[in-house]
């Protein structure tokens, strides 16, 4: 075998100089990683501090939004689920008793609207029959101050003021002095006395009538014909109007008599004669 061939074993002294060799390299390597200046860190770990500060920055200010974020769409998200689950829980009770109260509310309108309906119905009927009443009052009013003045009118009254005659004659009275009996009522007065109309009507008649002197005729409406004899004067011409208690004349004695007084006569429809006292009471008025 050759020497080349064969693998020597190392000597005592090569086997020592291999460890010195390799500490020799380990402290060439080590110099290398020690600092130009005591007390300030190498490069590389200045690098790797930096780097480390940079990714927890960024990592803070990534993740900081971003947990905020999450925890903002967690709250919305359990809030929702909430909301989601009270709104889901309580839908068919809530919207049936909504519409419970959206039906009561409705009656309670109708009911309110018919009721206002009503009122507003009563309160027209009311505000009608108030009218209606106060035309028929209006009417009858005015159909009252008509008939007071048909009646202030016709109101009868005695032919000369009270307290200025005393009856005479009577109607139906029989004497001598007369050619058959008396037909009238006689109210003496002194001469000149005003005589009054008894009550309303038309001067159908006046002049100069024989016995009965100087006369006036008024014929009433109903047709009654009333006579005014032995008058001295007379102030009313035919076809005047008058009203009762008007003057119409004044007392005389003209014609067939004893003494100034005036004749008084009625005779229905123009008729025959009546009683003038009785026809007097029967129109409340006593002679």
């Amino acid at each position: 075998m050759s020497t080349a061939g064969k693998r020597r074993k190392p000597g005592r002294s090569e086997q020592r100089a291999t460890p010195s060799t390799s500490a020799k390299v380990r402290s060439t390597h080590g110099g290398l990683r020690k600092t130009l200046i005591p007390g300030i860190p190498s490069a590389p770990t200045l690098i790797g501090a930096t780097a480390l500060l940079l990714a927890a920055a960024g990592a803070v200010t990534v993740s900081a939004p971003d947990s905020g974020s999450r925890l903002a769409s967690g709250n919305v998200q359990r809030l929702s689920g909430q909301a989601s689950v009270l709104s889901g829980a309580s839908s068919i009770s809530s919207n049936s008793s909504l519409s419970g109260r959206a039906r009561a509310v409705s009656r309670d309108s109708q009911r309110e609207a018919l009721q206002d309906a009503a009122d507003e119905d009563l309160q027209a009927a009311a505000e009608k029959q108030a009218k209606e009443r106060n035309a028929a009052l209006a009417a009858l009013a005015a159909s009252a101050e008509k008939q007071a003045s048909l009646i202030a009118k016709n109101a009868w009254q005695t032919p000369v003021a009270p307290g200025a005659y005393h009856l005479t004659s009577r109607f139906g009275d029989c004497s001598t002095l007369w050619s058959h009996c008396h037909t009238g009522l006689d109210f003496a007065a002194p001469s000149g006395t005003p005589v009054h109309a008894v009550t309303g009507g038309t001067v159908s008649q006046t002049g100069y009538a024989g016995a009965y002197g100087n006369q006036t005729i008024v014929t009433l409406e109903d047709g009654t014909e009333m006579w005014y004899c032995h008058q001295t004067t007379i102030g009313v011409s035919p076809g005047q109007k008058i009203r009762a208690g008007e003057v119409i004349g004044t007392v005389g004695s003209t014609g067939n008599t004893t003494g100034p007084h005036l004749h008084l006569e009625v005779r229905p429809g123009a008729g025959d004669p009546v009683d003038p006292f009785a026809a007097l009471v029967a129109h409340g008025i006593q002679p």
